[in-house]
Formats: C-alpha cells, sequence, structure tokens
C-alpha cells in the first residue's frame, strides 16, 4: 500500500510548515486527490490514521478533496471531463487529449494554531 508512504511524507512536510510558522498545533489540513492519482482515498485516510499517531497532527481534521478530471482534445482543443483512461472527445471522438487535471496530489491548505 503506497498510501502509508505518502500519509508519512504528508505528515513530515505538514508538520515542517507548521514549525516554520511557530504553530502548536494542527487543527485541520486539506489534501486534493486527483481522480487519476493512482492513490484511492479510503486507503490514504486509513493510513493517514496511523501516520499521523503522536505527531501534530494527531488530533487534525483531515480533508480529502476530490479533483476531477479533465482533458483538452489535441484534434478540436475542446475541453471536457473524463472518468477513464478510455474516454474519446465528446466533440470530434478523438482519442488524443491531454489530462489537464486530475493527477494532482498536494496539501491544498493547513490550519494551524
Amino acid at each position: 500500500m503506497h498510501e502509508f508512504s505518502i500519509a508519512l511524507n504528508i505528515v513530515k512536510l505538514t508538520e515542517e510548515n507548521a514549525k516554520k510558522a511557530n504553530a502548536n498545533k494542527i487543527l485541520a489540513i486539506d489534501i486534493e486527490v486527483g481522480k487519476f492519482s493512482g492513490v484511492v482515498n479510503d486507503a490514504l485516510r486509513f493510513a493517514m490514521e496511523s501516520a499521523t499517531k503522536e505527531t501534530m497532527l494527531e488530533h487534525a481534521q483531515i480533508n480529502l478533496i476530490d479533483k476531477e478530471a479533465w482533458a483538452i482534445c489535441e484534434e478540436c482543443h475542446h475541453k471536457f471531463s473524463i472518468e477513464n483512461f478510455a474516454d474519446v472527445c465528446p466533440e470530434c471522438h478523438s482519442v488524443r487529449y491531454t489530462i489537464t487535471q486530475g493527477k494532482e496530489l498536494r496539501v491544498k491548505s493547513i490550519e494551524i494554531e
């Protein structure tokens, strides 16, 4: 389960930033998870529960925010939402497109005290 190593990295990154801001406690964290990021939300949530034990994040509210996947067709330049890699452009039915959103995994915000 690679989500546990991701969770450990999120904890490390978040604690480093909170300490730089002279925080005593992390109250909440928002994490954006793209549809095509390769991360399973339930697995990440479970991993975060373990990874945050005895850290500044132990009692923090962890919010996982789903990010839809969007693409731009390389043929007609139409922007469209995609559900899986087998989707085609709804305008011209091309299979040639570039995913512009949905691969990301990032800490969007940290609420500290």
